[in-house]
């Protein structure tokens, strides 16, 4: 990666090219022969490239080529690694990701998009398999999902790079292993589940008996309410049951700023804290897309927020 003065985080794009190139050059981005670059600075995309958007395949494009001309870093989104699983099959001919309706409906733009494109395509689900599900430096973090030092700890110790190698790409569907928990935990969140029958929809409609928290905070302070992720209807605003409280490394106020997405926020873009920067604001449901312009500061600025 080539030298810079700062890095633009930028959030889920979900397919929305347009978008992405209208926040790259409002960010003072160019583009020369298809690749998009800064004089001063490079782009870090914190997952969830396709599915849902209308321009799957040129957002990958533009992605793929910026980091790979040095212009971009990235992670993994669970977006990326249900593709992987989606189009893989275990030694019995099973695809690892079931191929049920739901999970079908999920995949199915993209798949539609890539039609008459196989060779892309199965080239994109490779890419995918190159991309870390973390990263780390001195002066900050970036996850798709969730921070916690126990699951980034157990995930490097197999990988060293943070990237998923064959053989444990087809161990992480094993629900009951201590790798599918790691995964799943930094791709899609920390959950907590309701108590007695209480539910709420997701914002695909589907009925829900969990929510994502706020894995900064702790939950012995929380109402079920305030410690989900997004303002949720519906939810009780009763104390969390210390019995429903998982074992749960809370991200401190003292550690490095952390960059991630996934959440699905609304309205106009905020830092949950100094240190706290979810970068998913909706972009696939009528929000924002979203990028925090970063200089090496300790302590996350609100004005530093840029959203189209």
């Amino acid at each position: 990666m080539r030298n810079t003065t700062g890095i633009d985080f930028i959030g889920d794009i979900h397919g929305h090219a347009d978008a992405l190139e209208q926040l790259l050059r409002k960010m003072g981005y160019t583009q020369k022969e298809n690749i998009w670059n800064h004089p001063g600075r490079i782009a870090f995309f914190a997952g969830d490239f396709i599915d849902r958007g209308p321009k799957i395949p040129e957002t990958l494009r533009i992605v793929r080529h910026m980091i790979s001309s040095g212009n971009a870093r990235a992670v993994m989104g669970n977006h990326e690694y249900n593709a992987i699983c989606f189009n893989r099959k275990d030694r019995k001919g099973r695809f690892l990701r079931e191929h049920s309706q739901k999970n079908r409906k999920q995949h199915a733009e993209t798949i539609s998009q890539f039609r008459g494109s196989q060779k892309e395509y199965i080239s994109m689900i490779q890419w995918f398999e190159t991309l870390p599900l973390f990263h780390e430096s001195d002066g900050f973090r970036v996850v798709h999902a969730t921070w916690d030092q126990h699951y980034v700890d157990h995930l490097n110790h197999l990988t060293g790079d943070g990237v998923l190698n064959d053989d444990l790409i087809h161990q992480s569907v094993y629900e009951k292993s201590r790798l599918y928990q790691s995964v799943d935990t930094t791709l899609k969140g920390k959950e907590l589940e309701l108590p007695g029958s209480s539910t709420f929809q997701d914002k695909d409609g589907h009925e829900r008996r969990a929510v994502r928290v706020k894995w900064w905070e702790h939950p012995d302070e929380q109402t079920y309410s305030s410690l989900a992720v997004g303002n949720i209807e519906s939810l009780p605003d009763i104390p969390v049951q210390k019995e429903n409280s998982f074992p749960y490394q809370v991200y401190e106020r003292d550690e490095r700023p952390v960059f991630f997405g996934h959440y699905w926020l609304k309205g106009e873009p905020r830092l949950f804290r100094e240190n706290i920067c979810c970068l998913d604001y909706s972009v696939a449901k009528g929000g924002k897309l979203v990028a925090y312009r970063f200089d090496g500061e300790e302590r996350l600025l609100n004005e530093k927020l840029v959203s189209v």
